[in-house]
């Protein structure tokens, strides 16, 4: 069997055509006429390296942890599909890969590509950036608080690289792996991870892609909002927006290339293609922007998953309404390279088993950021649950790889460090038990709790925009029982519990 994982970061479902969206994305709605769409599937540990530990190794992470690398008891199925005789590849622009938190992830594969350029990654290099020119070109939104050499700063330079389409990180990505295709499409049992950093902020695209989303504004470049509340006016907002659908507009073209070169080399008989995200993103619903900072909305944790399989291609243009999320991708992976011994600490669960009819999957799901709310859904109901005391909560890291995004960990942050090994799921290996310091110099986590910052429940099939919580005692008590069951499934710490203002299991 051949793969192809396609992982595009920070798609927002609600705008794809095939999930009934108005973004121009007719490839995406091809695919899913010939493959299989999932329409209940939810993110797990947030945002972009917590979500890739839980792709690697089918569980849920931010219990224990925060943006972090794969850990040496983590599995990994690109690992387990290597120990399987199983080529894999990936080929990125997404450069956390590449930062502390993110080293241990690309290793894992038999080869790698990298393309530079994205965001702020450490790229183009100018000792006297043109500052006055770029305080001009760009909207105080995107502008403000900028430091020599701070990562919107970084970005700016490195956009001066970007003139043409074909410069693009996204074109140069799809231009390497149909290279890629051209050498390898005949060989078999290979596994080939395309990860687009697209359409994640900044929202940058070629002006023709720009030109299918008019508006009125005229100021200056407005294409990577804050992420915070909204604070700009309904003109600047629709900007952002169009914006947005104009990358993901983008975003599709090239897929749908991707669609072409498959029809040409008859690909379909004997490759799967998986295709998904890692998290949504807000564009103004409920007064946010972006994510991590505010509940965790329908437009950030409920997420699309599409999946074309040649051993299921009569169940082209179906859906499946069973309760999905992405820890279930490693044991999905792994089953469909024939690999039938997965890791004992594996909690996601094949979809292969959906393919050919709609049934039941999990009974709930918990979702979140390390340190914030903790999430749980049954597929009808969603139910945010916040820290009693939000600025004193008992809160620690586990971890044997004391890494932060950009940095390691700082030595005050190791004071009263202890090793435990309490749980099950890192085998053999104690892990350090380290207090998450409030004033250690590490990235900053979740802001304060604004006003809608309150345990809130919804009805999401009844109230899809989460427009109005419900006071309902029985539904909420029900939502907190399979809180603590999922809680327990994945070894919470007392702490987990305690912090939410909740019993500690027996």
């Amino acid at each position: 069997m051949k793969t192809l994982f396609i992982l595009f970061d920070s798609l927002n479902r609600h705008a794809l055509q095939t999930y009934g969206g108005d973004v121009i994305t007719p490839n995406m709605e091809r695919f899913a006429q010939r493959s299989v769409t999932f329409d209940n599937h939810y993110v797990g540990s947030m945002p972009c390296m917590p979500a890739r530990r839980d792709m690697h190794s089918g569980r849920v992470n931010f219990l224990h942890r925060s943006w972090g690398p794969l850990e040496p008891y983590d599995p990994s199925y690109s690992e387990i599909l290597r120990a399987n005789g199983t080529y894999t590849h990936m080929l990125t622009d997404h450069y956390h890969y590449f930062e502390d938190g993110g080293s241990t992830f690309h290793n894992r594969f038999t080869t790698w590509d990298f393309v530079r350029g994205q965001e702020w990654d450490a790229w183009k290099a100018v000792v006297e950036p043109p500052l006055a020119e770029f305080k001009n070109k760009y909207h105080d939104m995107q502008y403000e608080d900028v430091r020599q050499f701070s990562g919107r700063l970084q970005n700016m330079l490195n956009r001066t690289e970007i003139s043409e389409e074909k410069d693009f990180p996204m074109v140069q990505c799809f231009d390497r792996m149909f290279d890629f295709l051209d050498t390898n499409r005949d060989s078999d049992n290979w596994f080939f991870q395309l990860e687009c950093f697209d359409p994640h902020e900044p929202f940058q695209a070629p002006q023709r892609f720009r030109d299918m989303y008019p508006t009125d504004y005229e100021g200056p470049i407005l294409d990577w909002p804050r992420y915070r509340e909204v604070r700009e006016t309904d003109e600047e907002v629709r900007e952002v927006r169009a914006n947005y659908a104009a990358l993901l507009t983008m975003v599709d073209e090239y897929f749908g290339k991707l669609i072409d070169y498959m029809d040409e080399h008859d690909m379909w008989k004997d490759t799967c293609v998986i295709l998904t995200t890692d998290h949504g993103v807000m564009l103004g619903e409920h007064d946010w922007w972006a994510k991590n900072r505010q509940p965790f909305y329908q437009e950030i944790s409920h997420i699309p998953l599409v999946v074309y399989h040649p051993d299921h291609a009569d169940m082209a243009g179906e859906r499946r309404s069973g309760l999905t999320q992405t820890q279930d991708l490693m044991p999905t992976i792994l089953d469909v390279h024939g690999v039938n011994e997965v890791p004992d600490t594996v909690l996601g669960k094949s979809i292969l088993q959906l393919m050919d009819k709609d049934e039941a999957h999990h009974d709930a799901v918990i979702y979140g950021l390390f340190g914030a709310a903790t999430n749980v859904t049954d597929g009808q109901y969603t139910y945010f649950r916040y820290p009693t005391n939000f600025f004193d909560q008992e809160l620690y890291e586990y971890t044997l790889l004391p890494l932060h995004t950009k940095s390691f960990f700082a030595a005050n942050e190791f004071e009263g460090v202890e090793f435990t090994s309490e749980f099950e799921f890192t085998g053999d290996y104690p892990v350090m038990k380290i207090l998450a310091r409030k004033d250690a110099k590490r990235p900053p986590g979740q802001g304060g709790p604004p006003s809608d910052m309150f345990n809130q429940l919804y009805d999401v099939k009844a109230d899809p925009g989460q427009v109005q919580p419900l006071d309902d005692p029985d539904v909420e008590a029900r939502m907190i029982e399979l809180m603590i069951t999922q809680m327990q499934r994945n070894e919470a710490p007392p702490e987990a519990y305690t912090r939410l203002g909740l019993e500690v299991p027996a």
